[in-house]
């Protein structure tokens, strides 16, 4: 299979046109066309509709849309680690809930970009099901996640339990009915627990998904929210925030490891130890 007519395909779908892909890609449309019927010719079926909105994937251009978007990244990773310059004797490649890049992938970065100087260092940033993929895609090689699925070839370390304390922009803030308070998601137990908690305190008015999020609103807004503590640490110190007197909560997170790649890295053990 051609990976210049992937990266096509691709490019048609992201751009959602055969004349932008063909200016995307600086070659004339005449050429994006022949690509893609290449590569419909070799797959057997029509990957692309072209329609007045545009050019539309059919249903067998979805499901190779996956497995074109995975040879791509395989195919630029392996560029980049084939063309390490010298003194570099290999590389990682670390994928982080952004979560948990805070006061853990940080550190589990800066550990072996210290330690190890010959170790190349990429990182990645996604959701569970994201990094999931990309550890059994061969993509990366560690994964920081609050939801681990390992495979045959992987191994889980769990991370210590995530302190989820009330912090608030002002030291008074109260910690029942403050209309300035954000739910910020962490996980189904947490859910739970905080429901059970706050029974009587009614619904919040705004929600985020992240705590990454929560906390850059509440800097920039005003507030109070539920934020793991090792997040907090630094606005403490300059007091934007304030440890409100309230309930706690935990959260589990956990390193899943590539443990093929693993083999030949005897400084991971030090590494995972930085932070678990």
């Amino acid at each position: 299979m051609n990976l210049t007519a992937l990266q096509t395909f691709l490019a048609i779908i992201e751009t959602g046109s055969l004349v932008r892909a063909s200016e995307r890609l600086n070659v004339t449309q005449s050429t994006v066309t022949a690509r893609l019927k290449s590569l419909e010719d070799e797959i057997g079926q029509v990957l692309i509709t072209r329609q007045k909105s545009g050019a539309v994937m059919t249903a067998a251009g979805g499901r190779l849309k996956r497995y074109a978007e995975t040879m791509t990244d395989l195919w630029r990773q392996a560029q980049q680690e084939t063309a390490l310059p010298a003194g570099l004797s290999g590389m990682c490649n670390i994928g982080c809930h952004p979560d948990l890049w805070t006061g853990l992938g940080q550190r589990l970065f800066d550990h072996v970009r210290h330690r190890q100087p010959s170790v190349a260092l990429s990182i990645w940033q996604g959701g569970a099901g994201e990094l999931s993929g990309w550890l059994r895609d061969g993509l990366i090689d560690i994964s920081l996640t609050f939801q681990p699925a390992p495979m045959g070839n992987q191994s889980v370390h769990a991370l210590p339990l995530d302190r989820l304390i009330l912090v608030a922009t002002d030291a008074d803030r109260p910690t029942h009915f403050d209309p300035g308070y954000v739910y910020v998601e962490a996980g189904e137990e947490f859910g739970r627990q905080h429901a059970a908690t706050y029974a009587n305190a009614g619904t919040a008015r705004l929600n985020f998904g992240s705590a990454t999020l929560g906390l850059a609103h509440l800097l920039a807004h005003g507030g109070s929210a539920y934020l793991p503590e090792r997040m907090c640490r630094v606005e403490f110190q300059k007091q934007s925030l304030f440890r409100i007197n309230a309930p706690e909560f935990t959260r589990r997170a956990f390193v899943v490891v590539n443990e093929r790649e693993a083999a030949d890295w005897p400084w991971l053990v030090d590494a995972l130890a930085e932070i678990t």
